[in-house]
């Protein structure tokens, strides 16, 4: 839909909502998304409101603003919040992505007045809310069926249909209608007009045309910077429309080394193909260890990190890229809620509030752990375990961090090569003072982790 930029020109954008990148990124890709100044060290928090409380309401949830806050979220991702459809329901309360009307409250939660009063209280918090939007299809019952039914697309007798099989709530929108764009288009605005939020979760954005969302970008920003997290790990997506997107490939293969299926080789190989191949410069990848699908239908961070939960937590939050939180995930929740019915978190206990509280701290603090290009570099430090042990440094004006991961099931004595790593350092788990040269050495117990920073 538009030219590529000229690097010059797209240094000046980047430069005009946050600091300049340091890095050489000549023969790259460049991404001229607008960052919210906001973002650059944000982390981001999924809220599903269904399962959070015992009420399962706005009102209830909004509760927990202050805890939340204290443990440093800056940004709230709601699952979808709008009605639900009723033909062809999944379950008793059916699932949050079948959208019955876009401009509208699921009764079952509360009034859009109430979600009003929680994204007032973010902001007041200093926080900021994203709302998960589904443009790719509507529930069977939503009223453009009856209004707009052109904006669907029909099968050869002329009947709506799933986008796929297993989606069988949901019937598949035609955005080769201009008119469902700018309908589409429209929706999304009432939320950032009326309602005030910050931007959007895109629910499977690499199923809509990528030019779509350029322009909604484009339109949104009109009103208002705001910050667009893709459900999808496709480069396109982020030269002009999304900041953020998922990190699936390396979730996958963190699941793969907690279960001895692959080993550190994997990820370095990761990133050796994501710095040569993989999103534009500037753009945010967004890692996590659990999240609402992996949850509900791939098991709990528990079943598949084991031991390895605090440190692959530690991993996704001081690599480069964007930390998402999932609700439940700091009170060390184990267990897959349902998706279809109300099946409440147990908060008993947060035993990982101030675990998660000290990452998300440095990771706003410390500028080598800023989001993406705007933080540090990651380089490697070798060891004499490197199928086992993960370490690297970080580095951004003055700011440092020193990340050490035993990423298996074995005790090690951990060595390490080169010179990168030495200084003087506090960790940040025990607040003790090291001074590191080159002679270091680190006795680790299996999935030991170390975050030494300056």
């Amino acid at each position: 839909m538009y030219p590529f930029l000229l690097l010059a020109f797209v240094a000046m954008t980047i430069t005009a909502c946050g600091p300049a990148p340091e890095r050489d990124v000549a023969e790259k890709e460049i991404s001229a998304v607008n960052h919210p100044e906001w973002s650059i060290n944000a982390n981001i928090y999924e809220v599903n409101v269904r399962q959070y409380t015992p009420e399962g309401t706005f009102e209830a949830f909004k509760k927990h603003l202050d805890r939340l806050d204290d443990m440093g979220v800056d940004i709230l991702w709601f699952m979808p919040i709008q009605p639900i459809g009723e033909k062809e329901r999944k379950g008793t309360l059916g699932s949050y992505y079948s959208i019955k009307d876009y401009k509208a409250a699921n009764p079952e939660f509360g009034t859009l007045a109430d979600f009003q009063r929680i994204v007032d209280g973010a902001h007041e918090r200093g926080m900021y809310v994203i709302l998960d939007w589904v443009a790719n299809h509507t529930a069977w019952d939503h009223y453009w069926t009856e209004t707009h039914p052109d904006y669907y697309e029909t099968d050869e007798e002329g009947n709506f249909f799933p986008p796929i099989e297993d989606w069988s709530d949901v019937i598949q929108l035609d955005y080769e209608n201009e008119a469902l764009r700018d309908a589409m288009i429209g929706e999304m605005r009432f939320w950032v007009e009326e309602i005030g939020i910050d931007g959007f979760r895109c629910d499977v954005a690499y199923m809509v045309p990528t030019d779509f969302w350029n322009r909604a970008r484009q339109e949104l920003e009109s009103i208002k910077t705001v910050y667009m997290l893709a459900e999808a790990e496709h480069p396109e997506l982020h030269h002009y429309a999304f900041e953020a997107g998922y990190g699936w490939t390396l979730h996958h293969i963190k699941n793969d080394v907690a279960a001895g299926e692959k080993t550190v080789a994997d990820i370095d190989a990761y990133f050796r193909e994501l710095e040569e191949n993989g999103f534009p410069y500037g753009a945010y990848k967004m890692y996590f260890i659990t999240n609402h699908d992996e949850n509900s239908w791939a098991g709990t961070e528990f079943d598949r990190l084991g031991d390895g939960v605090e440190a692959f937590a530690v991993m996704t939050a001081t690599i480069p890229g964007t930390i998402l939180i999932y609700s439940g995930q700091e009170a060390g929740f184990d267990r897959m809620l349902e998706f279809f019915e109300k099946d409440q978190i147990d908060w008993d206990d947060y035993k990982y509030h101030d675990f998660y509280k000290a990452l998300l701290e440095l990771k706003r603090e410390n500028k080598a752990l800023w989001n993406g290009d705007f933080g540090g570099e990651m380089i490697r430090v070798h060891t004499n375990y490197d199928e086992q042990v993960f370490s690297f440094v970080r580095e951004k004006e003055g700011d440092k961090v020193f990340v050490v991961l035993n990423l298996s099931d074995q005790a090690l004595d951990v060595s390490f090569s080169g010179d990168t790593f030495a200084g003087r350092y506090m960790e940040l788990f025990t607040e003790e003072t090291y001074d590191i040269d080159t002679d270091f050495s680190l006795s680790m117990e299996p999935w030991d982790y170390f975050v030494f920073h300056r």
